[in-house]
């Protein structure tokens, strides 16, 4: 048996995350935090919650971050470590800040942070080192919290989405499964954004297009047949001035359609769970898209709690000193 063990120097492991409502009264305030700063009526974000209102106007995502926890706290068991696992939200409660008072409360002072989202850019890791920043500022003896930088491609969290596609295209006819194309999906963000995610610029898009090549890869090495396979995009919002990265996912299952493709899998690449962005934009919009113009589709799942994914999670955020982004990575376009 293992014997029990706190790794240096972190003596808490936190899982940072979005957010989600938890009933219909949550939604328009809810989305108010999303959309703080942003002067955007109360009435367009009534509309805009549609999409939870569709589903009770709760999100999945809370329930999908507690498994989270669960699991993790069974992989650290499991490893002997014996570390305590809190969680705080950007938008919803429980929120980051009463998170980092809890920790304080508790003694802890050095943390480890790991955010459900995997790839770089401002609002997909940046933010959240501001939020991290902001609830460390507001809180007398905050402990230090160390962020784990970008990590899908990670062969824990490939090995899953390997799995996750495999599974989805045994679920189609078998007729079909051969040449059926892949396609990854991940949330648009504005082009601008991309331009400066990462230390270099275009990170955003570079790491999505490795991981889903990586994939594919590993599923021809699988089955035997490779498959064209190719990214696009979901959740577009803000002005329609503003260029966004493309293609949406229905647009392109559009000229699929025009092409001759008779089969794809859906496979959401930039999303750890089920939340909101995957049941509504993809297994609402994007499969009545694929069988309006004749495709017959299946969405891969997502990593979720996959032990191998949970593992991934746990080495990267305390098997090694986790490495500070440079102070010039994923600014905003306007300050970088």
């Amino acid at each position: 048996m293992t014997n029990p063990r706190t790794p240096v120097p972190y003596d808490a492991l936190l899982l940072l995350s979005f957010g989600g409502p938890e009933g219909p009264e949550d939604v328009v305030p809810f989305l108010e935090n999303v959309t703080r700063g942003r002067d955007i009526p109360r009435d367009r974000l009534a509309e805009v919650g549609q999409h939870y209102f569709l589903f009770g106007g709760r999100s999945p995502i809370n329930d999908q971050n507690k498994a989270l926890i669960a699991a993790l706290e069974a992989d650290l068991a499991a490893a002997g470590i014996d570390l305590p696992v809190y969680w705080g939200n950007r938008n919803w409660e429980p929120y980051l800040v009463d998170a980092v008072r809890q920790m304080a409360a508790d003694g802890r002072r050095r943390v480890a942070c790991v955010a459900t989202s995997g790839y770089s850019s401002w609002s997909s890791c940046r933010q959240y080192l501001d939020d991290i920043e902001e609830a460390v500022s507001a809180v007398p003896d905050a402990p230090r919290i160390d962020k784990v930088r970008w990590f899908a491609f990670h062969p824990g969290f490939v090995a899953a989405v390997v799995d996750r596609t495999l599974e989805a295209l045994a679920a189609l006819p078998s007729a079909l499964q051969d040449d059926a194309r892949l396609v990854f999906v991940t949330h648009s963000i504005p082009t601008a954004m991309n331009d400066e995610s990462g230390p270099d610029g275009g990170a955003y898009l570079a790491q999505h297009l490795d991981v889903a090549a990586a994939v594919a890869e590993r599923v021809t090495a699988i089955t035997g047949h490779a498959r064209g396979h190719e990214l696009t995009f979901c959740s577009r919002s803000g002005s329609p001035r503003t260029p966004w990265l493309e293609p949406d996912v229905n647009d392109r299952l559009e000229e699929l359609a025009g092409e001759g493709v008779g089969a794809v899998v859906l496979v959401p690449v930039g999303f750890v769970s089920d939340h909101m962005e995957v049941i509504y934009d993809l297994d609402t919009e994007a499969l009545a898209t694929a069988e309006r113009v004749g495709i017959e589709a299946r969405r891969a799942g997502t990593a979720g709690d996959d032990p191998r994914f949970v593992a991934a999670l746990r080495e990267l955020a305390l098997d090694q000193p986790i490495e500070a982004c440079p102070e010039h990575c994923c600014l905003p376009r306007t300050q970088a």
